[in-house]
């Protein structure tokens, strides 16, 4: 009997040992979401006198984050799908000749797994917290200015001031983040918001996705760290299926050894329990469609750079032209029956 209970209590004392080292130390499994994605829109008001009408349209695709399925695509004329030159982003191109209607509709329907992902929280991105001492040729670009988006003046010497006594990449990033963070605020009220204008944005100090994250790529480029933007539609947390009335951004900043990290400090000033975890890593509630900005379509539009690439881009006659109403909605499987809209 006393042997009995002296093994028993030596059971009681190892096993929480063994479960902490077990497999329940590890890191979580990435979550994911599957779902079917719906980009709609149709071109209204077409001038009776039209002879050429251009229509560009982003096109999700696969990467390490997400699995892209383009299902079927729908297009009064046909279509073919190009690349952008300088980031590859994919996109649908068509052209009406003459238009005999003064509407053409144009839907792509997605099937889409996007996961999780993370290259680590603070601490475990500070072993990589070393300078890049000659920066591959490939990041040249992200270490640029955009049109909206400078590397000198302000922004640069806000920059500075923001990383002073830091040491590595590491180090500043999550300084410009946590300044980008505490300095702005969510708000999409007045006019001059969601242009992604870094010099605006630091002066207004607040607007939606784009200004949060133009405002860190420059500082970040300021800094010679290469720093990308990202776009695409966010996805409701909690939420199975609904319309979605705005896209969504984030950005990511180059380290040697773990790559692109993200970072989504929108995302983290709406939730600011989960600050330390955007600075690092990505949730699920979003589908990407692209990368850059000031872009040249392919084949090149007559009007000047897009500014950023998520909506469709339409041209008449050699003219930008807006007139279109947009519908974007998703799907996952087993969902309810009450929509749910979105915007970020």
């Amino acid at each position: 009997m006393k042997r009995n209970t002296a093994l028993i209590l030596s059971l009681l004392i190892v096993a929480p040992i063994l479960i902490a080292l077990g497999p329940s130390a590890e890191r979580a499994p990435a979550k994911a979401r599957t779902f079917e994605f719906s980009y709609n829109f149709t071109i209204k008001d077409l001038p009776s006198t039209a002879r050429r009408v251009r229509v560009w349209v982003p096109l999700a695709t696969s990467d390490q984050n997400q699995k892209v399925a383009v299902k079927k695509i729908s297009s009064p004329v046909p279509t073919r799908i190009t690349r952008e030159p300088e980031y590859g982003d994919r996109m649908v191109y068509a052209e009406l000749h003459d238009p005999k209607q003064a509407t053409a509709t144009f839907s792509v329907a997605y099937e889409v797994t996007r996961k999780e992902y993370s290259k680590g929280d603070f601490n475990q991105l500070l072993r990589y917290d070393r300078e890049l001492d000659d920066p591959p040729v490939r990041l040249a670009r992200f270490l640029q200015s955009d049109r909206l988006v400078p590397v000198e003046g302000r922004l640069k010497t806000l920059a500075e001031e923001s990383t002073q006594g830091k040491r590595g990449p590491v180090e500043k990033a999550r300084a410009l983040y946590d300044y980008v963070f505490k300095t702005m605020r969510y708000d999409k009220s007045g006019t001059g918001w969601g242009r992604g204008d870094a010099v605006w944005a630091c002066d207004a100090r607040h607007g939606n996705c784009t200004d949060f994250h133009s405002v860190f790529i420059s500082m970040m480029r300021a800094e010679k760290i290469p720093a990308r933007f990202e776009i695409g539609f966010p996805l409701p947390e909690g939420a199975r299926e609904g319309e979605i009335t705005g896209y969504h951004c984030w950005a990511e900043f180059y380290l040697k050894g773990p790559g692109w990290v993200p970072v989504d400090i929108s995302e983290a000033w709406k939730n600011p329990s989960k600050h330390d975890y955007f600075f690092g890593a990505l949730d699920p509630n979003r589908v990407q469609f692209s990368m850059g900005r000031d872009l040249t379509l392919s084949p090149k539009q007559d009007g000047p750079s897009v500014n950023y690439f998520v909506y469709p881009y339409v041209e008449v006659d050699g003219k930008p032209y807006d007139k279109l109403e947009k519908r974007f909605a998703f799907h996952e499987d087993g969902a309810g029956s009450a929509p749910v809209a979105a915007g970020r």
